[in-house]
């Protein structure tokens, strides 16, 4: 069976907007809503910023920067990885994982869209070449580098000894911390079409929790790599190839023994985490991460709606529907404040009691794909150009 990776939310902003087969009619256009008016209760103050290669472009792309021992790392789809100091942005090392292919010949790029995740001082990346890399995260050189089972689209996850990452078809793989061997594989199975994008996994209590292409949530034992439970989320309907979507590409959140996962055109489901029934589920669809915390949910559904949820029953507390289809960011809870960035470079934040603006602030113009990352006292982001900001509230 051929299968078919399509990008949103590049199929929203480019395809639906060019008309594609699977629509018609002028109903079926998106317009982006205009920027909001915004009165900013405080201006965040932008501590440093610097360029890490040329980015991602309009590629998909999962690479964002990770923060460890004062140090930030931040890598571009080419192949350049760079260490950064957490204070004032100025380079540790930097390395450039393309392959060398000779002296008068152009190198020939990484293609890094996994990562970047940084834990027990190595850096991992994946690409879509299906590589797998640790680097030392103190000089940047090359401890391991892997085959995977197919392109690596999200984040490498560290858990008990193991690196985990869920490629492109489908396939859960658990390598070796220290030398990069393939542990086990896990088939979650993909269906013909799906959105091009991957879960990374949860990990506790031993255990992987990770979202499918087929709608479905699965625990797996991370010292056998065996599942041990299935649950679906989403069940493909609908007239078209995309109302039946039903990828969970959102990295599920463990929280006091329950799971929560969101699917594309499914459902925001919480499930036990030691059978995987559903306790409850709301009628929500996204493929963005979300944050819980202190007894609510915040997410972005798919037509960039920010809600807060509770996280008993999924009762909505409040929805900010003012950045429709402005192809948000997944969100960060930063300070307090709830902080999203989106396709034309603004960061939008967000007071968490009631869901209104509190700023606003035009960052860059290349916009941006990846949600901001927190870092101690500062928030990261990395604008599609490759540039990566940190600010201060």
């Amino acid at each position: 069976m051929e299968l078919r990776k399509i990008l949103l939310p590049g199929l929203i902003s480019v395809t639906l907007l060019s008309g594609c087969s699977w629509f018609s009619g002028e109903e079926d256009v998106v317009k982006m809503s205009p920027l909001p008016k915004v009165e900013n209760q405080f201006t965040p103050e932008k501590v440093w910023s610097t360029s890490v290669g040329n980015g991602v472009g309009e590629f998909y792309s999962n690479l964002h920067p990770a923060w460890a021992d004062n140090t930030v790392y931040a890598a571009d789809r080419h192949g350049i990885v760079k260490a950064l100091d957490a204070g004032d942005g100025s380079k540790k090392w930097e390395v450039d994982l393309a392959e060398k292919t000779g002296f008068f010949s152009k190198n020939r790029s990484a293609l890094l869209s996994g990562g970047v995740t940084a834990d027990g001082g190595h850096v991992y990346l994946g690409s879509e070449r299906a590589q797998v890399y640790a680097l030392n995260s103190s000089d940047g050189s090359v401890a391991w580098q892997t085959k995977a089972a197919g392109e690596v689209l999200s984040r490498p996850v560290v858990s008990d000894g193991l690196v985990l990452v869920h490629t492109s078809n489908g396939i859960l793989q658990g390598l070796d911390q220290n030398s990069g061997g393939v542990k086990w594989s896990v088939n979650l199975d993909v269906p013909a079409l799906s959105l091009r994008g991957e879960s990374a996994p949860a990990t506790a209590f031993g255990a992987a929790i990770v979202g499918g292409d087929n709608g479905r949530v699965s625990a797996v034992i991370l010292n056998q790599g065996q599942i041990i439970w299935q649950q679906r989320i989403s069940q493909p309907t609908g007239a078209t190839e995309i109302d039946r979507l039903a990828d969970v590409d959102m990295t599920p959140i463990v929280d006091n023994g329950v799971v929560y996962a969101l699917a594309y055109n499914g459902n925001l489901s919480a499930l036990d985490l030691r059978s995987g029934q559903i306790l409850w589920k709301r009628e929500i669809g996204s493929v963005k991460d979300m944050v819980v915390d202190a007894g609510r949910i915040y997410l972005v559904d798919q037509d960039d709606r920010v809600i807060a949820l509770s996280t008993e029953g999924g009762v909505t507390i409040w929805r900010q529907s003012d950045l429709l289809h402005r192809i948000l960011t997944s969100p960060a809870l930063y300070n307090g404040y709830l902080v999203v960035g989106d396709s034309e470079g603004y960061l939008h934040w967000i007071n968490t009691t009631d869901g209104r603006f509190v700023a606003q602030q035009e960052v860059d113009s290349s916009g941006f794909q990846t949600e901001p990352v927190v870092a101690s006292d500062k928030l990261l982001i990395q604008a599609k150009g490759g540039e990566v900001y940190a600010f201060t509230r």
